[in-house]
């Protein structure tokens, strides 16, 4: 499960939520520290000068301290019970304000016990009561040494959980003040930028679409002004290419197409013949090139065609030349492709089969979602290790470079160019009865 968000929204997002959160906490723990200071100084101080007031008041012969009347009593004995609950914290904050008023006492001891009803000072209004109950009263104790203990009484409020909620909507403010915002300008960054890796994705050789309109922050608006300058000088740099490939296939075309007619002069057959296959070939060997080179920027539309009978074209123009190739029968299956390019790539698997496998079979395999042109030969197949190579510009796996026993390398980088550009793949694969299948998957 991924927890942390991929898109700019969406990080920043929580970043900001996260650095909320942690403000947040870190503010309620100072508020509930200075709350429980609060606390401490409201038990404890009033208690000290009570005390010590008694105590003065009692020295100078004023009014002694009684057992049963007044605020401060004098008990024989501690009056906190043995089970009440203890805060040493009031203890050692009482002990500090007594030395600091110049009372000097022996044990301090507290207890939480229910007020009494008549000898209890009466807290504050809003806090007599809290959830249906009496307020806890807090019994403090303070011995002095050979006199007894004073007893005196405070009320002692509960925390509650009104700060708890009064942060949380404190809390759920601020998210809504500060996330709302900044989520909206997140999202003015993001959609151009979203729409600008679109743009990138879908551009392409022969991408004609109009230039994105620059809109967002300045910033984006700038980058998305520089994506379409370099989508201009690419177009441009591509237009340039395809010229001046059209110039260099024309130039060399017309010496070739003149030195052919020559040839047909020489008096010897055998020199005669050789010298129009070396043209040949090099014709085929130019129109690789110029074709692997202008894959990307086809002229043909994609059409919609029978693959099963264009593929049936490309096999009776190999059985019209006496090559071993056959075909199974298979049903009509209409695809939009580029036919042309296709049946190039095609063909070029069958010239591979022929030429190093002796034979080739070709079936076509249909499923709900892909296509599958097979070409299976007999040959020796390809080393495991190598199956990648072949895929390489220029790449053979005979390297005496001899036109006898392959040609230059380009079909099988040819082939793969014109199907991945149809949206497919090329793969190779050994057949374990021997020899090699290369398959052609196309997407319905």
């Amino acid at each position: 499960m991924r927890i942390w968000p991929r898109s700019l929204a969406g990080q920043m997002a929580l970043l900001i939520a996260l650095a909320l959160f942690a403000a947040q906490a870190i503010n309620f723990a100072l508020i509930l520290r200075d709350r429980a200071e609060f606390r401490l100084a409201q038990a404890t101080r009033p208690v000290a000068t009570r005390v010590a007031d008694a105590l003065e008041r009692e020295a100078l012969g004023r009014r002694p301290i009684e057992p049963d009347r007044g605020r401060v009593r004098r008990v024989a004995a501690n009056p906190v019970p043995a089970g009440a609950e203890r805060h040493p914290e009031i203890v050692a904050e009482l002990r500090r304000q007594l030395a600091e008023l110049g009372v000097g006492v022996g044990r301090i001891d507290t207890g939480l016990v229910p007020a009494p009803d008549e000898d209890a000072p009466r807290p504050p209004r809003g806090e007599r009561r809290r959830a249906g109950r009496p307020i806890d009263t807090l019994l403090i104790a303070v011995e002095q040494p050979g006199r007894g203990w004073l007893s005196i009484v405070a009320p002692w409020p509960q925390a509650g959980t009104r700060l708890l909620w009064a942060l949380l909507g404190q809390t759920a403010i601020l998210y809504a003040v500060v996330l709302v915002p900044v989520l909206w300008i997140v999202r003015r960054l993001s959609a151009p930028l979203r729409d600008l890796r679109l743009a990138a994705e879908r551009f392409g050789p022969s991408d004609q679409g109009e230039p994105l309109p620059p809109r967002g922050p300045d910033d984006v608006a700038a980058l998305i002004a520089a994506y379409n300058a370099l989508r201009r000088r690419v177009v441009a740099m591509l237009d340039e290419k395809d010229r001046m490939l059209g110039a260099i296939g024309h130039d060399l075309r017309t010496p070739l197409a003149a030195l052919r007619v020559r040839v047909e002069s020489v008096e010897d057959d055998t020199d005669r013949t050789r010298m129009i296959e070396t043209i040949t070939d090099m014709n085929r060997t130019l129109e690789d090139i110029l074709s692997l080179a202008r894959l990307g920027r086809p002229s043909e539309p994609p059409t919609e065609v029978d693959l099963a009978a264009l593929v049936d074209a490309v096999v009776d123009d190999f059985r019209d030349l006496g090559e071993p190739v056959t075909l199974e029968e298979s049903e009509r299956i209409r695809v939009r492709l580029r036919p042309a390019l296709m049946r190039r790539a095609v063909r070029n698997l069958i010239e591979n089969a022929v030429k190093y496998g002796e034979a080739a079979h070709v079936r076509l395999v249909a499923s709900a979602g892909s296509i599958a042109i097979e070409v299976a030969d007999r040959g020796p197949g390809i080393p495991p290790d190598r199956l990648a190579d072949v895929f390489d510009p220029f790449t053979r796996l005979e390297h005496s470079r001899n036109r006898e026993t392959g040609g230059i390398g380009l079909g099988l980088a040819l082939a793969e160019a014109i199907v991945r550009d149809a949206g497919g793949q090329v793969t190779l694969a050994n057949r374990s009865e021997g020899g090699l299948a290369a398959t052609i998957t196309l997407p319905r």
